[in-house]
């Protein structure tokens, strides 16, 4: 087996400045558990003189522009969630290691992306894509690789990896709830610097001064010893939130959190080789409810950089009620998605995918009732067998105007019909037309009062234009031009 272990440095951090346009700005953490202390700070407030375990008060005199979020562990489980969701595109077995792992098992997945350094590549531009920071490491065993990723550290290139295991520092135990601060501290007193040096030490005299959790940790850092974990479900839906450093209504710095988001769901639905043709953005305030904007596509996809320009255009043109203080996106409907291949000429359908994407964006920005197409209806009548068509708030089409086929089921008879129809017949002379064929009668609409009984012919005028023209059968009769072929 082989391992690859996520760890995000500073998760309590991260969950905030991953929303920030400017990192310029001084940012910290605060943990309110007994005396208010600076749990992590950026590394604009840390250039100011914050430092980690410094009261608040000391912190705010010292950086009076210092913004401040209280530290909130739920988010923190979230957003592994998240990162866990995204990764699946990878491979799908996938533990959790909280507080700040995520751990893939990527044997089964070498050979599908070239090898151990593709996966980390495309892992790190994803990663940084999500607006996050991480280390990457890989180890025959989950907990090995999570220790290499806390030092920032690989496997050893030449020699056995355990060796490498042996020279890490001896705070990596401190990571794991099995080892204390307590027992950490009796190990340097017996002067062990190294995981090398822990492993010299007599098992039996760890044991007797309640240590021997550390030994057990080191076997299953080795592989000597079991280490099963539990895997991770992905969501049959998509859920994510992302928290803002601070209240915004910049329709700037909305958009560039809400890529985060979409980058996240577009790896969620790769994984599960599914699209969306429509998802919901939640602009979430501190007292107001939540405003909530749905991102509607013309045909199904998963493309992040399609979500985003929607969400631009809406976000353009959106009056908020007050400041938003973070963001959410859901989607819960997927539908299939086969990828495709491309061939000797590109990607086929690619011209229609970027008509729909300019069509989708026009209904973002002039609404949704602005765009329509044109759709067929069962019925005999040239003016009644065609309506205009636009979207649900979910995507589906629904009838704009009121006409309806009598009888959707209805089979047309194989005729041919002009691509162009004129707004109202003309009244002709039919001695300018020769006629062609037979004539079709339309004998039809009683039940709305549109009734009609009309004889049409294909015929050809003096200018050897094709026409479609019909004789009135109801008084006062007449000759009447209805449509030209092409």
């Amino acid at each position: 087996m082989l391992w690859l272990a996520i760890l995000v440095p500073d998760l309590p951090l991260q969950v905030f400045t991953r929303g920030f346009v400017h990192t310029d700005t001084p940012f910290a953490v605060v943990d309110r558990m007994g005396a208010a202390r600076i749990l992590c700070a950026n590394a604009a407030a840390l250039a100011l003189g914050v430092q980690t375990g410094q009261p608040l008060s000391t912190a705010q005199a010292i950086a009076p522009a210092l913004q401040l979020q209280p530290h909130q562990p739920e988010r923190e489980a979230a957003l592994l969630a998240e990162i866990a969701c995204w990764a699946g595109r990878f491979t799908p077995r996938i533990s959790l290691a909280p507080p700040d792992t995520v751990l893939l098992e990527i044997h089964s997945s070498l050979r599908l992306f070239g090898g151990q350094s593709h996966i980390e590549n495309q892992l790190k531009e994803g990663i940084a894509q999500l607006g996050l920071r991480a280390r990457l490491a890989c180890a025959p065993t989950p907990l090995g690789a999570r220790w290499f990723a806390a030092c920032g550290q690989g496997l050893p290139a030449r020699g056995d990896w355990r060796c490498g295991l042996d020279a890490l520092p001896l705070a990596v135990l401190g990571s794991e709830g099995d080892c204390s601060a307590a027992t950490l501290e009796l190990l340097r007193g017996l002067g062990a610097q190294r995981l090398g040096d822990v492993r010299a030490l007599p098992a039996a005299g760890l044991a007797r001064r309640q240590a021997q959790s550390v030994s057990l940790l080191l076997a299953r850092a080795r592989g000597e010893q079991p280490d099963p974990r539990l895997w991770f479900a992905p969501p049959e839906r998509f859920h994510h939130e992302l928290a803002l450093p601070a209240p915004t209504d910049s329709s700037e710095a909305l958009l560039f959190a809400a890529r985060r988001l979409f980058a996240s769901l577009a790896s969620w639905l790769q994984a599960r080789h599914a699209a969306i043709d429509h998802c919901r953005l939640r602009l979430l305030h501190e007292r107001q409810p939540a405003t909530v904007l749905e991102i509607v596509l013309g045909q199904a996809a998963n493309d992040e950089a399609h979500l985003a320009l929607i969400a631009r255009e809406r976000l353009d043109s959106l009056a908020l009620p007050t400041e938003v203080c973070a963001l959410g996106v859901d989607a819960d409907h997927l539908l299939a998605h086969a990828p495709r291949a491309d061939d000797l000429f590109g990607a086929p359908g690619q011209a229609r995918d970027q008509a729909m994407r300019l069509v989708d964006r026009l209904r973002a920005r002039l609404g949704e009732g602005a765009i329509r197409h044109l759709a067929p209806v069962a019925d005999h009548r040239p003016e009644a067998a065609w309506q205009t068509q636009g979207r649900t708030q979910h995507g589906r089409q629904r009838p704009a105007t009121s006409k309806a086929a009598s009888n959707p089921e209805a089979v047309l008879p194989d005729r041919r019909r002009p691509f162009w129809l004129l707004p109202h017949a003309t009244l002709i002379s039919p001695q300018h037309y020769t006629l062609l064929g037979d004539a079709e009668r339309i004998e039809s609409g009683w039940w709305d009062d549109g009734d009609m009984r009309r004889d049409y012919f294909l015929a050809q005028r003096s200018d050897n234009t094709l026409c479609w023209i019909y004789h009135e059968l109801s008084p006062p009769g007449g000759w009447y031009l209805q449509g030209y072929f092409g």
